[in-house]
């Protein structure tokens, strides 16, 4: 007889929501292609088409690049109503290290005509002024005012975020997909922005909500409080 192979994907119902148990002894191609079995199964619409759910991800030993992680986001995407709350691994950090670390710093202003690369997640002091054009392989944070154009994850990772304190581009480009933003902003909507690529469109978010695609970055107040 046999040897029944055990699931790639297991899912539990917990008081918080769903957690997805992707086996770590699959080849992830194999897991993914289970997953999106599960999510596009039609007998499941009762529960993929209920109310909104937390869904965890548990990773086992296994650690994920950011193309892979963007991969699994894509497929749950097709379920709104599931809504990644977290990755798990059992040594902590669910990503692996890639070739540059951390997030690079640099000052100064891109004018017309100039054009600022870099390669990995970069944090720019300063403006990107109309006819400039900031460009990286990571995401990109600007603190300043983004009037130029915008380009993240050149190299195609479509899980790149661009965020910017004054959010005026003339272009923004994430991986392959291209949005061109209206040809006047509104001068009186203030406040900093990010935008993240979703299926082939770029959505522009405000920046509270970034956590519902990067949930690692939510700070949460954890400290205990007492009334008398």
């Amino acid at each position: 007889m046999g040897k029944v192979m055990k699931p790639g994907v297991t899912i539990k119902g917990t008081r918080e929501g769903l957690t997805f148990y992707l086996d770590d002894a699959r080849p992830f191609p194999n897991v993914l292609e289970e997953l999106k079995h599960k999510l596009e199964n039609r007998h499941a619409a009762s529960i993929w088409d209920g109310p909104e759910m937390k869904v965890v991800i548990k990773l086992g030993t296994r650690k994920i690049t950011r193309a892979e992680e963007t991969q699994v986001r894509e497929l749950f995407s097709i379920r709104k109503n599931l809504i990644i709350h977290r990755f798990e691994t059992d040594s902590g950090d669910y990503l692996q290290e890639s070739g540059t670390s951390g997030i690079r710093i640099k000052v100064g202003t891109v004018r017309s005509g100039q054009v600022l690369t870099h390669s990995g997640d970069l944090l720019f002091m300063g403006d990107v002024n109309p006819g400039g054009t900031i460009k990286s392989t990571g995401s990109i944070y600007v603190l300043g005012a983004l009037r130029g154009l915008a380009h993240a994850g050149m190299d195609g990772d479509a899980s790149a975020i661009i965020v910017a304190s004054v959010f005026r581009p003339t272009q923004l480009r994430i991986a392959d997909a291209i949005s061109r933003p209206p040809d006047e902003w509104d001068e009186s909507d203030v406040g900093m922005k990010y935008a993240f690529k979703e299926g082939d469109a770029i959505i522009v978010e405000r920046i509270q909500h970034l956590a519902r695609v990067r949930p690692e970055f939510e700070w949460k107040d954890n400290r205990k409080r007492f009334f008398l």
